[in-house]
């Protein structure tokens, strides 16, 4: 695994013990905005992480639902090497089975699944490490049949097809599947790639520097028609980050920045990339900046050949913003964590519900910490119930973090 810390502008990297968590340098303001109170929702722990045995811990990616309700998700540590993990959450009638699925080692197999959620395809978990491997690998894991084997579908940090993949990957209808890495490629400023089937890697784009986006941390999000879209924390044309795309064509990917954020109202450094809905619209989050400092939800909108800006919702501030992926449900509500925020400071689940051409927030947990959990740096699942399930990298029995249920 990579040792010391990137250093962007006047932001940084930095590691944190356990795991590398981005934690973002900023100045923080002060903003109100219209929310309502937290709903009366039922909080349960469905799984407290150990570190002990083959039990993952410091889940930093958020779960994945499959149609049975089954939950799957990764740990950044924990498992029989301390390397991390993949696990499966089944519901029983009696509450959750926890399995775990694969513990990596820590070597040419990955090591430290970091802040992507897994994507299932043909029976199997896909994913990303943080390091193992050269610097980072694409794994697969299962199916499984008695045992889940893994296998390395591409080792990051041979030339230049990159380094630390840590956002997760998606899948088109091909069975490829792209992703980003924090850095290497061409210019050293990360890049975006495509796994074919056979497991052929190729960079479809490098970020350049200069006003371009840099470091994506964020995985990319694929539309109907093969464009990819995500988010840097850092680059564009005023350092704190941008929204990108990247259209396919038969003479290679064509990007294009969407917005370059200025780190006023509207936000700065968006970690955790974006989600798009049935009629192309964009939603993501910012870790910091809006008019309180605390971070915001942002929407792109297309419009006449561009795209409208808007914020939807600023944090208090203080603490920390959304840092991964929102979720969507079928009625155009919006999900989130923040890692900060909420009446203790150690993070808080909302959603933010569309009303009479504005957007109304309501806070549905703030976590304590303790045995509870704090800190959710991963994106919720939202199941057809309204059910939300997520994880925290803090809490729980031995500290090492938890999955959560909020049921309405």
């Amino acid at each position: 695994m990579l040792q010391g810390h990137v250093v962007c502008s006047a932001s940084a990297w930095v590691r944190r013990t356990p795991g590398f968590v981005f934690i973002l340098a900023a100045t923080f303001l002060f903003l109100g905005s219209l929310s309502q109170p937290s709903e009366a929702q039922t909080y349960k722990v469905i799984h407290t992480f150990t570190a002990k045995g083959s039990d993952g811990a410091t889940p930093f990616g958020g779960p994945v639902l499959d149609r049975l309700g089954n939950l799957y998700g990764s740990t950044y540590t924990g498992g029989l090497y301390g390397a991390g993990s993949v696990y499966e959450l089944s519901p029983h009638a009696t509450g959750w089975k926890y399995t775990s699925l694969y513990s990596f080692t820590g070597e040419a197999d990955g090591d430290a699944p970091a802040f992507g959620t897994l994507a299932r395809h043909n029976g199997a978990l896909y994913g990303t490490t943080e390091g193992g491997g050269y610097f980072g690998v694409a794994f697969k894991v299962g199916p499984c049949n008695k045992t889940c084997p893994e296998k390395v579908r591409h080792s990051f940090g041979q030339g230049t097809d990159g380094q630390e993949p840590v956002g997760g990957v998606v899948f088109d209808d091909a069975g490829n599947f792209y992703g980003t890495t924090l850095l290497g490629g061409a210019y050293g400023n990360g890049t975006v790639y495509e796994i074919t089937p056979a497991g052929v890697e190729s960079v479809i784009y490098s970020f350049t520097g200069g006003n371009d986006a840099v470091n994506p941390a964020a995985g990319v999000t694929l539309d109907a028609k093969g464009n990819l879209y995500g988010t840097t924390s850092f680059g564009g044309t005023n350092g704190v980050g941008a929204v990108y795309e990247l259209s396919p064509s038969a003479s290679g990917w064509t990007e294009t920045i969407l917005y370059n954020f200025q780190g006023l109202d509207d936000g700065q450094n968006p970690v955790g990339g974006v989600i798009l809905d049935k009629v192309g619209n964009i939603y993501g989050g910012t870790f910091d900046g809006g008019v309180n400092g605390g971070g915001t939800v942002y929407e792109l909108s297309p419009s006449g050949g561009g795209w409208t800006f808007s914020t939807l919702y600023s944090f208090v501030g203080g603490y920390g913003g959304p840092y991964n992926k929102l979720a969507l449900d079928t009625k155009g509500n919006l999900y989130g964590a923040t890692e900060g925020e909420g009446a203790k400071g150690y993070g808080l689940v909302f959603k933010l519900t569309p009303a009479n051409g504005s957007w109304e927030f309501t806070d549905l947990y703030d976590f304590p910490d303790g045995n509870k959990g704090g800190q959710p740096y991963g994106s919720v699942a939202v199941d057809k119930q309204g059910n939300i399930f997520g994880t925290t990298n803090l809490g729980g029995k031995d500290n090492q973090g938890v999955i959560f249920e909020i049921t309405p």
